[in-house]
């Protein structure tokens, strides 16, 4: 798909080194990953333990979301979507489902009411989604089954959000350097977007995104799951 010249790309050492023309095809061609530190490696024990605690407290709120969700209309419990991780392998990430059974089918009849002037696809008021989900995206009760991708290693408790492939297309398009640096790290549950007012943060999505990554420490991400708690609870930009 993409057509970028081949070239090298030097980042700090902590990101990663990218060589090649990064490509939504072949990712695992086109760069690297940020190399595993002993602070990565905390990161990974704080994601395991966090994760698994996080399932095991929250059992009977997520079994009383699935019932929700299935009685509430037609599809499916939980909506799983191709994403790319670390190093652009795919994965499907996991959510409860908060559209219409065909959203997906439906979404390039919605291309032309893109409220986003980035590259991602917002709509305040899509209307694929239903009257449960909007309830739990504002509250964002619809990402906790993302807790059994970060238990399995595809996800990670704070980091850059995977972002759909119709999203990724976009930004590797306008962006190839900026696509393969988000790439090097393993996305997040939650991350700078979220704790800076979601879509109202609008364009500075990817910028956020970089910051972070360039930036990073685990007093950081400490930091980062701190804000998030006000953040969900106050709904801010959430849609």
């Amino acid at each position: 798909m993409s057509t970028t010249t081949p070239q090298t790309v030097l980042l700090p050492e902590q990101i990663a080194r990218i060589t090649g023309a990064p490509s939504i095809d072949q990712p695992m061609v086109a760069l690297s990953v940020a190399p595993t530190t002993p602070a990565k490696l905390v990161k990974r024990a704080m994601d395991v333990v966090g994760a698994g605690l996080g399932l095991l407290l929250l059992a009977l709120p997520l079994l009383a979301v699935a019932a929700a969700v299935r009685f509430s209309s037609p599809g499916s419990v939980l909506f799983r979507q191709l994403r790319l991780g670390r190093g652009g392998r795919p994965f499907h990430v996991l959510k409860f489902r908060t559209m219409v059974a065909d959203a997906e089918n439906r979404l390039g009849d919605l291309e032309a009411r893109n409220e986003s002037g980035g590259v991602l696809f917002k709509i305040r008021d899509d209307p694929r989604v239903t009257a449960l989900g909007r309830f739990l995206r504002q509250t964002s009760l619809d990402e906790l089954p993302q807790l059994i991708n970060v238990f399995k290693g595809q996800m990670t408790l704070v980091g850059p959000r995977p972002l759909q492939l119709r999203d990724s297309r976009l930004l590797e398009a306008q962006d190839p350097q900026a696509f393969a640096v988000r790439l090097s790290v393993t996305p997040g549950i939650t991350g700078p977007w979220q704790v800076s007012g979601r879509s109202e943060a609008g364009d500075n999505m990817v910028q956020l995104d970089l910051d972070y990554i360039e930036s990073w420490s685990l007093a950081q991400d400490l930091k980062i799951l701190l804000r998030t708690i006000p953040a969900v609870l106050t709904t801010r930009g959430a849609c």
